[in-house]
């Protein structure tokens, strides 16, 4: 199944073949235990991948559930959260606490730019938070977290320490077990889904939690939720044939065959390139006169939010693209017409983002600007190649 399109907002990503073929595959049933073994051997990569001594949980739902799934098995009502919002994704967890009846207090950086973790050291002082979220990278704006910085300075004060990895799992690493910056300094939970840097289509919640995240579950009595409580999929993530709810086979088809690719690349390998696009996009886009939102040193490996020259029209950009097979998103809040933001994440090769560049320059070329596409390809190819080295 060819990819008629070039999808490159922030998610879903492009799927390439091998995955449509595996989700196209003869339905079993969801005790099967052919189907079973397929499920195993997933959630066999996904451990590996997060490093975690702890136990992760694939199931039917998109990234909003793996934030609640994090949130309602961890936090009582009443306890305190700190949220360390870069951007609309890390003021999404406020309005989860307030439904959970979880005391939310956010820390909100400036659009592009990251929390101060002086601030977030301030705040923490104030004492008695059960766990601080972090987005990893917050798709409204292209800013990574720092967590050689973060990690240690939540961990000083006995919080858990949450991370979003929606749009960052599978291209930056997210290993539960490496200590920053001192003993026990760890990633609790790490929550993401499967339609950014994984490469598979929307549809599941991914979710995992580390030995404290874990015993914060075993403390709580209860939990507002029965689809989203842990213990209920415990069992089922270590047997895959019993049951508890449906599983959604075909999806996990897809997934086992997206962590197979990642996988076969190597974590280090995949990581490295990520960083490699990142950098090279950004550098070829300047080449044609545009800015980004966050400065190089807080750029994401996986989306940028592009800012426009003057001159462009944001609707009649983004519309030509499409035209041309190349679909981009809006920018968000207040940078809505300002600019607009590009996925550059998952299983996606150098041709198609050579083809992107292309179009971008010769779309701005038909509005009336000057684009020197082949100088931004050049520059994309070299800074590429600079990066993407072992």
């Amino acid at each position: 199944m060819p990819n008629k399109e070039l999808l490159l907002i922030p998610g879903p990503t492009p799927v390439v073949d091998e995955i449509y073929e595996a989700l196209s595959r003869e339905t079993m049933g969801h005790t099967d235990l052919r189907f079973a073994e397929i499920f195993r051997d997933a959630l066999s990569i996904t451990q590996k991948m997060f490093n975690t001594d702890g136990e992760v949980f694939v199931i039917a739902g998109s990234g909003t559930l793996s934030m609640e799934m994090a949130l309602v098995n961890t936090v009582a009502p009443g306890d305190k959260v700190l949220i360390v919002s870069h951007g609309y994704f890390g003021d999404r967890f406020i309005g989860i606490c307030n439904a959970l009846g979880i005391q939310a207090e956010a820390l909100v950086a400036e659009w592009g730019k990251q929390v101060n973790p002086a601030l977030i050291e301030e705040k923490l002082q104030e004492g008695n938070f059960k766990a601080v979220t972090v987005t990893h990278v917050d798709t409204s704006t292209g800013v990574v977290s720092n967590l050689e910085e973060l990690v240690p300075v939540v961990k000083k004060y006995g919080a858990l320490f949450i991370l979003d990895g929606v749009c960052a799992t599978a291209a930056l690493e997210e290993d539960m077990n490496k200590e920053f910056g001192g003993k026990d300094n760890k990633i609790d939970v790490v929550l993401t889904a499967s339609q950014k840097a994984i490469g598979v289509p929307p549809g599941l919640a991914i979710v995992a939690f580390g030995p404290k995240a874990l015993e914060a579950r075993r403390q709580m009595k209860k939990v507002a939720s029965y689809y989203a409580d842990i213990q209920n999929w415990s069992h089922i993530m270590k047997e895959p044939f019993k049951y508890f709810a449906t599983h959604p086979v075909n999806m996990i088809y897809a997934y086992a065959q997206g962590m197979k690719i990642i996988a076969a690349e190597g974590f280090a390998a995949r990581f490295r390139r990520h960083t490699a696009i990142g950098k090279a996009i950004r550098a070829a886009l300047r080449v044609y006169g545009m800015s980004f939102l966050a400065k190089e040193e807080v750029a994401a490996p996986t989306i940028s939010c592009i800012l426009y020259p003057e001159g462009v029209d944001d609707v009649k950009f983004r519309s030509s693209l499409a035209q041309k097979g190349v679909i981009a998103a809006g920018a968000l809040g207040p940078l809505a017409g300002r600019g607009f933001r590009v996925g550059h994440m998952g299983n996606t090769s150098t041709e198609q983002f050579t083809h992107a560049i292309r179009v971008i320059g010769e779309t701005l070329q038909e509005l009336g600007l000057a684009a020197d596409c082949e100088q931004a390809v050049k520059v994309y190819h070299q800074v590429f190649a600079e990066n993407n080295q072992a």
